[in-house]
């Protein structure tokens, strides 16, 4: 029998209410019960509130590996199985084997079904592109749901765009999620490229776990190298990592990408896009400093808008000790893409290389309005903390088209409860606010 202690343990990690009355075979089968306590232990909380040690999630029983089991016996209904080397084939039928995590992707019927795609244990040297509209979960292999640093898959792929070798820099990605080409692209000038009116919405859920995408074309920032690009669609990344140099991370038009606890690294501009992006309990990684960290630009909208990208409760830091000390007063929280700019940094720790201005104006381009326009443009932060935090540092004007302006905003707790969570955020196209799609094991808020 399960202790009472241990059944709420679980239930505080999965949100479930604790009652003696709710049995456990409501959340888990009998044999999923029986794995996943040979194979974990039990939840503990730190002083912070986040959860640590080894603890199994809602997926856990699909993603740990165990040579008791094979890999598709405990995953959910309507799942595929990506295995290189093909030694996990069905026997009955029960699931479909792919060599490669793209060919899985594709085999999957477009939809309203959800579907689950696991990805044995490797590195996978792959572009993904992912059309679907209806619900796709990817879920790679680990011992540890819970802990980033063990993740055991890995997508390399992805070019740059390297002296405009490309028409767009949508065609540099690792990872892809939007409905087709035009919802992808970035286009130019001060709005990018607007899609046809009949573009539809793309993936309204898709989710990752425990994977890593590297974009590796250049160990420099030498061109736009996306590791992801979100377009018209809903994403959750969990406990994901997305490395490259220049524009790491990219959110289109109608994106939404909830990132939560992962590793962001880059060095120029590496979180730019159109759309929303909220990033949380999460490590942003500064491998030299180029541009600004944030590079947003904001679109002018029927309604108001709240496209930008928020970083909560995260570290900004170098990426290693090696390069930090040249580094110190050097890198940039942002700066604007456009005057619509939108990005605001939350109870952040940041290190000291960190400017002692924060965000900095753009090498001023009129005709592309990047220029910081008071009651617009907003490049804020609340309650930073760290080396890098410098409160008497951000009031100091900078000078733009050779006029003072402070570019910094320090926000007030008034202005900081608009973006506090990212059910005031995330909108669908029509301007509702939306955050249904984040799993809510992982919504702390």
């Amino acid at each position: 029998m399960l202790s009472k202690g241990y059944l709420s343990s679980l239930c505080l990690l999965l949100a479930v209410p604790v009652s003696e009355s709710i049995p456990f075979s409501s959340l888990f089968s009998k044999r999923d019960i029986d794995i996943l306590d040979k194979r974990t232990t039990l939840p503990s909380i730190d002083g912070s509130g986040l959860r640590t040690g080894i603890h199994f999630t809602a997926n856990s029983a699909c993603q740990i590996p165990s040579p008791d089991y094979g890999p598709m016996e405990h995953c959910p209904q309507s799942s595929v199985l990506v295995d290189p080397t093909l030694k996990h084939v069905s026997t009955d039928g029960s699931y479909e084997t792919y060599k490669t995590i793209q060919a899985a992707i594709d085999a999957i019927p477009n939809t309203s079904r959800k579907w689950t795609i696991l990805v044995m244990a490797g590195t996978y040297h792959e572009q993904l592109n992912v059309t679907r509209a209806g619900p796709l979960t990817i879920l790679g292999q680990t011992y540890d749901p819970l802990d980033k640093s063990k993740n055991l898959v890995t997508v390399i792929g992805g070019t740059a765009n390297y002296n405009s070798r490309y028409t767009d820099n949508a065609f540099t990605s690792t990872l892809t999620v939007a409905p087709n080409l035009n919802a992808s692209l970035t286009g130019a000038g001060p709005t990018g490229f607007t899609p046809p009116d009949d573009t539809p919405f793309g993936n309204t859920d898709f989710r990752v776990y425990n994977m890593d995408f590297r974009n590796t074309e250049f160990d420099i920032s030498n061109g736009p190298a996306l590791a992801i690009s979100i377009s018209r669609a809903n994403a959750g990344l969990y406990f994901c990592g997305f490395y490259s140099y220049q524009d790491t991370v990219y959110i289109g038009k109608l994106g939404n990408a909830y990132f939560y606890r992962n590793e962001i690294a880059g060095q120029t501009d590496f979180l730019y896009g159109f759309g929303t992006a909220w990033i949380a309990y999460s490590k942003l990684l500064m491998r030299s400093c180029g541009g600004g960290v944030t590079a947003w630009k904001g679109t002018n909208t029927t309604f108001a808008n709240t496209y930008g990208v928020y970083i909560s409760l995260s570290d900004v830091v170098a990426a290693n000790s090696t390069i930090a000390t040249s580094m110190v007063g050097r890198c940039a929280l942002g700066r604007p893409w456009n005057y619509l700019h939108r990005s605001v940094f939350m109870d952040c720790y940041m290190d000291a290389s960190i400017r002692a201005v924060g965000y900095i104006p753009w090498a001023s381009n009129p005709a592309w309005n990047q220029v910081v326009v008071p009651g617009q443009t907003l490049m804020g932060e609340y309650d930073s903390y760290g080396p890098g935090a410098n409160l008497a540092g951000r009031a100091q004007p900078q000078t733009q088209n050779g006029v003072p302006v402070v570019v910094t905003t320090e926000l007030t707790g008034a202005q900081e409860k608009q973006y506090s969570t990212p059910a005031k955020v995330f909108m669908d196209p029509k301007g509702k606010l939306t955050s249904t799609w984040i799993d809510s094991q992982f919504y702390p808020y």
